[in-house]
């Protein structure tokens, strides 16, 4: 079954038939909100705002491991995370589509593992290559069917928030490597490895990072609804399109992250 998890600019998904609602419960507490099931081109799907439908919800406080619990739980089978991120590498550009390949984690203090109970055994998960190969390569393939460009391999640099990264920050995040900036990228990665599940991202831009381009002097909120509307519409149909390939369509598991309050999450 298709599983979304929507953020920033996705708060719903407007084509979704919608079923039903449901409260689900987890060993690790409740998920972000009520899964709401329903009908995506035909197929089976799931959506859950990651920050409450109110929004409420801080990156840093999110329940990862009940939201991925719960969605295993009803049978989400792949994850695709859609999330709203800044833009470090000079030639990205709002409104820019990613597909990332590696990831760098800068969170702390977050529930991260599945593995870490009274008693429980000492497992260790190969992270090497965070993103499925497979379902990235099918993401490309979704792009290409539905003439939208992206931007394929680039490397998520993950914050802790809520709060916004400094002018100086960035530009080391630049030096490590990183081409995005995000929120909510991790632990949600790292449990779907746990889970075994095979988990893929598309990184919307929706503003330059702190210091860069039209943020040089600092984020221009104003300017984040509209690039996040026009953008999740080619979004969603790059996810129409993958829904109907019928070498990946059943089944897909499709979440949301992005960037504080100004693009992420």
């Amino acid at each position: 079954m298709l599983a979304i998890i929507g953020g920033s600019g996705l708060t719903q998904l407007s084509n979704l038939d919608v079923s039903r609602r449901e409260v689900a419960r987890t060993p690790y507490g409740e998920p972000s909100g009520a899964l709401t099931f329903g009908s995506l081109c035909g197929h089976d799907a799931i959506f859950l705002a990651r920050h409450g439908y109110g929004h409420a919800i801080p990156p840093h406080l999110v329940n990862y491991r009940a939201n991925l619990w719960a969605l295993k739980e009803y049978g989400a089978k792949r994850i695709v995370s859609v999330a709203s991120v800044g833009g470090i590498r000079a030639d990205l550009a709002p409104g820019d589509i990613v597909i990332p390949h590696q990831i760098l984690d800068y969170t702390w203090g977050r529930k991260s593992t599945y593995f870490d109970g009274n008693g429980a055994p000492v497992v260790h998960v190969d992270f090497t290559h965070p993103y499925d190969k497979e379902l990235r390569a099918k993401l490309v393939r979704a792009a290409t069917a539905a003439g939208i460009q992206i931007r394929e391999g680039g490397v998520y640099a993950v914050t802790q928030g809520p709060r916004l990264e400094t002018a100086m920050e960035i530009d080391r995040f630049e030096r490590d490597g990183a081409d995005v900036i995000g929120m909510t990228g991790m632990p949600e990665t790292v449990l779907a490895r746990e889970l075994d599940i095979p988990y893929a991202a598309i990184n919307l831009i929706a503003n330059h990072a702190a210091g860069r381009g039209e943020s040089a002097a600092g984020i221009r909120f104003e300017r984040l609804e509209e690039v996040l509307q026009e953008a999740m519409g080619r979004v969603r149909a790059v996810i129409e399109h993958l829904v109907a390939d019928k070498e990946g369509g059943e089944g897909i598991f499709m979440a949301q992250s992005g960037h504080g309050v100004k693009n992420e999450t």
